[in-house]
This record gives structure tokens, C-alpha cells and sequence, in this order.
């Protein structure tokens, strides 16, 4: 096995998600390190927000954390041999007002990452735009959109239903 401090982002996400995956525990990678995937690292991120599906309870995440070697810091888990710090925000896994669905998934030497697809990342990343004004969280919506397929027609539903048409077209009209 890989040692932590050898270990990439991505690779450290697997390990965390395949470590709990097989305590039982179903997580989800999202937020600002599933960008730094989608955008081939134009954007990097330092925190690795990993969703439980099924708020299957943060006691037993806690004692997989601990068995890893990860201590409890604030609301992050830290490591001693890895600048990455991992967050467990409540779930359940959503972008908006919508469920997420479809899951995709990275297969690295340290374990099997679960993750967003391209779409509900783009979702995820607009959620922030639509509802906080975030430009930065828009800017990072395009790019993944620019570095990978996705469903526009699904990016569009899904924006009319969170009522943001006119923020959906800003977000379209940086991609033409």
C-alpha cells in the first residue's frame, strides 16, 4: 500500500471513500476537489468534502478516520503525512433543491473514488453562483464544463427548476 504521504489528492480520496465503502459507509466526493478532477487542475483544492449518501451515522466515520490515522480537527480530519485535510458535510448527496442520482467513479491504485458526474458538478459549482452570487464558483463550472462531456439539457432543467434562468444564461453564454 501506498504511504499517505506519497499519496495525490485523488488518490488519497479513494483510499478514504474504499476505506469507508468497506466499513459500510457510502461517500460521495464533491465540492471543490471534484473540480480540481474535472478541471484537469486548473483549480486545486486543499479540503476533500467526501458526502455520506446515507447519513450512515459520523460515530462510525469517526473510528474509520482514527484507523487510518486521521485525527479529528474543527470539522476536518487531518493527517500528519498529507497537506489534505477531509470534510464529511451532512448530506444528504444534492445539488440545490435536487438529489443526485448517477454517481461516477475514478479507480486509482489506493481504491475505488466515488464521485460527481461532470453534470452535477457543473450543478454543484452553479448551486454556488445561483444562490451566493459566487463569480468564482462560475468560472469553475465552465471550466469543467469546457473539459468534459455533460448533459446541457440537464444543466438547463435543473437550473429552471431552481428558478435561475437568467444565471443559467450567463453560465451558457461563457461556454458558446
Amino acid at each position: 500500500m501506498k504511504p499517505v504521504a506519497d499519496m495525490s489528492m485523488e488518490e488519497l480520496a479513494a483510499y478514504v471513500c474504499s476505506q469507508l465503502e468497506a466499513a459500510g459507509i457510502e461517500t460521495v466526493l464533491s465540492g471543490g476537489s471534484c473540480v480540481q478532477i474535472y478541471s484537469e487542475g486548473k483549480y486545486t483544492s486543499d479540503d476533500i468534502d467526501l458526502i455520506d449518501r446515507f447519513n450512515g451515522g459520523h460515530t462510525r466515520i469517526k473510528q474509520v478516520m482514527f484507523d487510518m490515522g486521521f485525527k479529528e480537527h474543527n470539522r476536518y480530519f487531518v493527517h500528519e503525512d498529507t497537506e489534505y485535510f477531509i470534510e464529511f458535510p451532512r448530506g444528504p448527496l444534492g445539488v440545490g433543491d435536487a438529489p443526485v442520482h448517477d454517481i461516477a467513479t475514478l479507480e486509482e491504485e489506493t481504491g475505488i473514488l466515488k464521485l460527481l458526474t461532470p453534470t452535477d458538478c457543473i450543478k454543484d459549482r452553479l448551486a454556488a453562483y445561483y444562490h451566493w452570487d459566487d463569480a468564482q464558483s462560475l468560472e469553475q463550472a465552465v471550466w469543467v464544463a469546457q473539459q468534459n462531456p455533460f448533459d446541457m439539457n440537464a444543466v438547463k432543467t435543473w437550473s429552471e427548476q431552481e428558478g435561475m434562468m437568467k444565471k443559467f444564461t450567463v453560465f451558457y453564454r461563457r461556454l458558446m
